[in-house]
């Protein structure tokens, strides 16, 4: 039968990036089909169920083109720490107790958070693997809601001497290999969930997993995502293995092009810039991350003037506390106009886009998804204003960045398939999802040993 949005604001990110007062959208099957009035959209196909959008904002469903959703399990247990002791002290030792039960109930939790504050598609990076099979259960969880995404097999490879944990460590041969048996079982042209390949930072990898990852996405077409230059302490690690920085060691061995997604990007140099645009690689800035880790603040703006494609990620629930891209959207504009005192440098507008139809195109999906337009897939979220932090509304995008807390969204379509309906998840039970995740924390965390971060003393200053 299929469904009218009616009467709403509609924010397209068409090329022309219009914003359409009281219109409506037809959704027939996966597919926008038209853009109209309500009485045009209903003459069109009678049978349709109409969905009164009046005082709601209307748009694309949101791309967080980075997170860990096994993290769901750590929120709040990583505070006050760089990344490197967040690492090695919690997130790493708790990862190597991850069980298939662990993996599912977070990726749950995880996909449930996102599609309720708007987000429609996910790139996870998987890169924890003490036990095999727990890919395969990230694979399920996105399948269970209906959630978009890429699930990206991760690896690290080397590290022990750095305190990664010697149970997360793979060797090249049996990371790639177990990343090939998932890409040809999982990926095909029709699928929602596809795999991808993340191998996951300098200092925990070597250069034979390097090219064997870009042999491997060349054989395969798979998304490749990496993280790349986050903090001082992977530039300082490239400059003593390879006598430069990361970004330019990746770009002298073939791994770079526009299949990449590198993830943070804080510590670019003006050359490495000019060798990720030169390879057209898409970004995934991480605002809420940066900052919680306290890693800086990554040159977004000079990456926009050269005409990179930059994507909005939440990074992990370890190290951002949540999933909201809302929440993103609001730091990535004002921690710009604050360090740079400019308060012109990065826009509502441009963050929005950011979440949108440049996160589709940082995944190679943007034919698809990434705004409201006919023949595209029907990949939406509606935003209800009547809440106090968002009304008044004078202007629908500002008051979608920096008003709209996330828990505005009343409904979600993923495929023209409505899986938020009136703030009710359609597949899951919302309440059973959740206190399945927090069983699994209290457990992950007792076996972990990193329970001792929830009993910690108040600490008015970290010292």
């Amino acid at each position: 039968m299929g469904y009218i949005l009616a009467d709403g604001w509609v924010i397209t990110m068409n090329p022309q990036r219009d914003v359409l007062e009281e219109a409506s959208i037809l959704i027939e099957g996966e597919f926008i089909t038209a853009i109209g009035t309500r009485q045009q959209l209903e003459a069109k196909n009678p049978q349709c169920e109409v969905i009164d959008c009046r005082d709601a904002i209307i748009i694309p469903g949101m791309v967080n083109t980075h997170t860990h959703l096994f993290q769901t399990l750590l929120k709040g247990l990583g505070d006050d720490m760089v990344l490197k002791k967040w690492f090695t002290c919690m997130t790493g030792p708790s990862a190597v107790e991850l069980t298939e039960e662990d993996v599912l109930a977070a990726a749950m939790h995880g996909c449930v958070e996102s599609l309720r504050s708007g987000v429609t598609s996910l790139v996870d990076f998987m890169y924890a693997h003490p036990r095999p099979g727990l890919t395969a259960k990230v694979v399920e969880a996105f399948k269970l809601t209906g959630i978009r995404g890429h699930v990206c097999r991760g690896f690290l490879t080397t590290g022990e001497e750095h305190g990664i944990p010697a149970r997360l460590i793979e060797t090249p041969e049996a990371a790639l290999a177990d990343a090939r048996a998932l890409i040809y079982r999982y990926n095909r042209p029709e699928s929602r969930v596809k795999v991808g390949i993340a191998p996951s930072m300098i200092w925990a990898l070597d250069e034979k997993v390097l090219r064997g990852t870009r042999e491997l996405a060349d054989e395969t077409g798979a998304l490749i995502t990496t993280h790349v230059a986050e903090t001082d302490f992977e530039i300082s690690q490239s400059q003593l293995r390879f006598q430069c920085t990361d970004t330019e060691f990746l770009s002298e061995i073939g791994f770079l092009g526009p299949d990449v997604l590198a993830v943070h990007c804080v510590q670019c140099s003006r050359r490495d810039i000019r060798a990720l645009k030169h390879h057209d690689v898409r970004v995934s800035h991480n605002p809420c991350s940066n900052m919680y880790l306290a890693s800086g603040v990554a040159p977004i703006p000079e990456m926009l003037a050269a005409g990179i494609t930059v994507g909005l990620g939440s990074d992990g629930p370890a190290s951002s506390n949540n999933h909201s891209l809302f929440q993103a959207m609001k730091m990535a504009a004002l921690l710009q106009k604050g360090v740079h005192r400019d308060p012109t440098i990065m826009t509502a507008e441009k963050v929005l886009e950011m979440a949108t139809i440049d996160g589709a195109r940082a995944i190679g999906l943007d034919t698809l998804i990434g705004s409201i337009e006919v023949g595209k897939k029907a990949d939406i979220a509606v935003v209800g204003t009547h809440h106090p932090a968002m009304t008044p509304v004078h202007h629908p995008v500002s008051s979608l960045v920096y008003s709209a807390l996330g828990h505005e969204v009343t409904d979600v379509f993923v495929d023209g398939e409505a899986v938020l309906r009136q703030g009710k998840l359609t597949r899951v039970d919302e309440r059973k999802v959740l206190q399945r995740s927090q069983r699994a924390a209290n457990s992950l965390a007792e076996r972990a040993g990193s329970d001792l971060f929830k009993r910690r003393p108040w600490r008015s200053s970290a010292f």
